[in-house]
């Protein structure tokens, strides 16, 4: 007999590649020692990350916000055989727990760990990226896309997550929290961007695609 499958969320994970053994040990530790475990990427999340990260085969990524490693991984997944991912977090004592997936993943040597500020550290990186996840703090989005945008290739890719703030984006302006008319700003910044093509995609609390198509 079939699985029973109560909601469409889950019949969309039950017919989603299944999370690899070493993103469920990490998804669990987190879940496990972390009382903020909702910033996690995720498996759907996670596989949507992958899998775009597979089709660009970018040489360079930089994600902003680490968290506990999840998302790097899957972004490093689809890496170009001679690429590197660059990732920035605020939080130091999340250094560890993410270096130690990140080896038990293989992918050490493809991931170099910024731990500081992301607006003082992404000017520092002398690189051009293929790919850019940002997933940090959303009252500076409008910050790092600004910060990033001149270091995406044409043609590259910015990926925003939580643009939908749990639902708040559509909630009068009054009603918003000082997070969400973060995002909502953000929103509008990317929507009268003419040198960028974007789709918001309602997967989970909302991922901006944005293709970089000139300068």
């Amino acid at each position: 007999m079939a699985k029973q499958i109560s909601s469409l969320d889950e019949y969309a994970e039950h017919y989603t590649s299944a999370e690899g053994a070493v993103l469920a040990a990490l998804n669990r530790e987190t879940n496990i020692k972390r009382g903020d475990a909702v910033m996690l990427s995720g498996h759907m999340q996670g596989a949507f990350l992958q899998m775009v990260s597979s089709m660009v085969r970018p040489r360079r990524i930089l994600e902003i916000g680490t968290y506990t490693g999840y998302s790097a991984i899957c972004l490093a997944q689809g890496l170009h055989p001679d690429g590197h991912l660059h990732t920035i977090e605020q939080d130091e004592e999340l250094e560890a727990i993410a270096a130690a997936y990140f080896d038990k993943a293989g992918l050490q040597h493809k991931i170099t760990q910024h731990i500081g500020s992301a607006a003082d550290l992404i000017p520092e990186l002398n690189e051009m990226f293929d790919l850019v996840f940002i997933d940090a703090d959303k009252v500076n989005y409008s910050v790092y896309y600004d910060l990033v945008f001149d270091k995406v290739n044409v043609g590259g890719y910015i990926l925003a997550d939580n643009v939908l703030y749990a639902g708040e984006v559509i909630l009068p302006e009054e009603q918003q929290s000082k997070n969400a008319k973060a995002i909502q700003c953000f929103n509008d910044r990317v929507k009268t961007d003419d040198r960028v093509a974007h789709f918001l995609l309602p997967l989970r609390d909302g991922i901006q695609v944005i293709r970089k198509i000139k300068n």
